[in-house]
C-alpha cells in the first residue's frame, strides 16, 4: 500500500482508507469468494446509518442485490462469523437468490454500527469487481448530427484512406452516437427501478446540458451506483475506435 497515498473508500459521505486485503480462491468453487481480510475502518458512531433500538437491544437493515450476499457469508461462512465474533453482533443474511435485507443485531449500538460499515466496505469492493451493465448517456440521434457525422466520416475516408488502420470499420454507427456521463453496475431489478428514477428527477430539475451531466454524475456518485472518478463531465462523442473493427455493434 502507498503510505501517504492509500486507496479511499467513500462510503455515505464518509471516507475511509482501504488496507491490503488477501483473497483465496479454491478449485471447483469459482462461485465461492473467500475474503480474508478487513478494512480498518474508525469505529466511531455514524448518523449516516438508521439504528433501531428494541427490547433486545439495537437493530440495523442494510439493502443489497443478492449477488452479493456471497462475498458477506465467505466460504463456509468464515467472513459473516469473523465479523459476527470481531463486533459481537448476529448478521442475517437471505438466502442466495432471496432478495431482501441483511439484518444486524447487537446489544450495544457501536458493534451494530461496526458490522454495518464493514459490510457496506465489503460491498463496495466486491461491487467494483463486477463488470459494467450499464452506461448513462444521452443519445446524439438528430438528423443533423448524424449527416454532419456522414460528412465527417467521408472526408476522412477521402483524405486518409492511405493511412494506416483507417477505413470504414473503425467509424461509429451514426444512429449510436452518444455522449456518455459514466458507467454503471446495476445487479437487481431494484437498482435498475432506482436509476430510472433518478434519471426522471435529473430531468425535472437541471436545464444547462454541461450542469445536467455533472449533477446527474455528481448524484449517481453519491448513491454509490458510480465510482467517483472526477468531479465533472467531459462532455465527447466518440466517432472513431478500432474496437468497431472487432465488433461493429460496440457502443
Amino acid at each position: 500500500m502507498e503510505v501517504l497515498r492509500p486507496q479511499l473508500v467513500r462510503i455515505g459521505g464518509r471516507i475511509y482508507r482501504k488496507n491490503p486485503i488477501q483473497e483465496q480462491t479454491y478449485q471447483h468453487e469459482e462461485d465461492e469468494d473467500f475474503y480474508q481480510g478487513f478494512v480498518e475502518c474508525a469505529e466511531e458512531p455514524c448518523d449516516a446509518y438508521e439504528v433501531v433500538q428494541t427490547q433486545q437491544g439495537f437493530r440495523c437493515t442494510v439493502k443489497a442485490p443478492s449477488l452479493l450476499y456471497k462475498h458477506i457469508v465467505g466460504k463456509r461462512g468464515d467472513t459473516r462469523k469473523k465479523l459476527e465474533v470481531e463486533t459481537k453482533t448476529s448478521i442475517s443474511i437471505p438466502k442466495p437468490g432471496q432478495e431482501g435485507e441483511i439484518v444486524i443485531t447487537g446489544q450495544h449500538r457501536s458493534g451494530v454500527i461496526s458490522a454495518r460499515t464493514r459490510i457496506d466496505v465489503l460491498l463496495l469492493t466486491f461491487r467494483r469487481k463486477q463488470p459494467f451493465t450499464h452506461f448513462l448517456a444521452f443519445f446524439l440521434n438528430e438528423v443533423e448530427v448524424q449527416e454532419r457525422f456522414l460528412k465527417f466520416q467521408e472526408e476522412v475516408l477521402e483524405k486518409c484512406s492511405m493511412d494506416h488502420g483507417v477505413d470504414s470499420t473503425i467509424f461509429q454507427n451514426p444512429k449510436k452516437l452518444h455522449l456518455t456521463i459514466g458507467m454503471l453496475v446495476l445487479l437487481s431489478e431494484q437498482e435498475i427501478q432506482q436509476t430510472c428514477e433518478m434519471l426522471q428527477q435529473c430531468k425535472e430539475e437541471f436545464i444547462e446540458l454541461q450542469e445536467l451531466v455533472d449533477r446527474v454524475l455528481e448524484r449517481f456518485q453519491a448513491s454509490g451506483l458510480i465510482v467517483k472518478e472526477w468531479n465533472s463531465v467531459k462532455l465527447h462523442a466518440t466517432v472513431m475506435n478500432t474496437l468497431f473493427r472487432k465488433d461493429p455493434n460496440a457502443v
